[in-house]
């Protein structure tokens, strides 16, 4: 599962997605776009364009898929919730892995019911290049113990292990910059997938 607001997803996300998959030898990876996303300002762009973005972004990669699920219930994406919906889906001793940026992991305290989270799966974290910060002390306390150095020791178990994990390409690709970028009408040109630019330009999706 890797969850985001994807507003709007770009070649950071999508190539993060595929080189996780590689790294950790997954079936597939869940992309989830959130609908309301607790710990973060209200997307610019409405959940169900998003999501079609994201198909457009993942076109025929094999093993990414774009997951409707959160977009589907009421009220804010807790990703315990989902983490719940996908065990029920795979069953209790499917290895299940959430994968959250070094910047969301710093907050990771603050979420509900983060004690579940492990409960029900994996967390890796994947790292930053322009993203460094010491951890709270509350942080510490939650993941007291439960890490691991390499993914074969996070995959002896169905759930309940954090793996900190650098991907070969670490692209510092920013939402915020491709949003500034639209609305001021300057180029995002290899930022986005070219079916997303396309999308975005004909629908003139965050213009100011």
């Amino acid at each position: 599962m890797l969850g985001g607001t994807f507003d709007p997803v770009h070649l950071g996300h999508l190539r993060s997605a595929v080189e996780l998959r590689e790294a950790l030898a997954l079936d597939r990876v869940h992309m989830v776009p959130a609908s309301v996303p607790p710990l973060r300002g209200e997307p610019r762009v409405a959940p169900e364009q998003r999501l079609a973005l994201l198909r457009l972004g993942i076109g025929d990669t094999p093993g990414l898929v774009a997951d409707p699920r959160e977009l589907q219930r009421e009220g804010p994406s807790w990703s315990a919730d989902t983490l719940a919906s996908l065990r029920g889906e795979y069953g209790g001793e499917a290895r299940l892995v959430m994968a959250l940026g070094h910047d969301a992991f710093l907050r990771l305290a603050e979420w509900r019911d983060p004690e579940r989270l492990f409960a029900l799966a994996h967390l890796v974290v994947v790292d930053r290049p322009d993203f460094e910060a010491a951890l709270p002390a509350e942080l510490r306390a939650l993941i007291d113990g439960r890490e691991v150095g390499d993914g074969e020791a996070l995959m002896a178990r169905p759930a309940g292990g954090l793996l900190r994990l650098s991907l070969p390409s670490r692209m510092a690709i920013s939402a915020t910059e491709v949003r500034r970028r639209l609305a001021e009408g300057r180029s995002v040109r290899y930022l986005l997938p070219e079916a997303v630019e396309h999308y975005l330009l004909e629908h003139a999706l965050y213009r100011a």
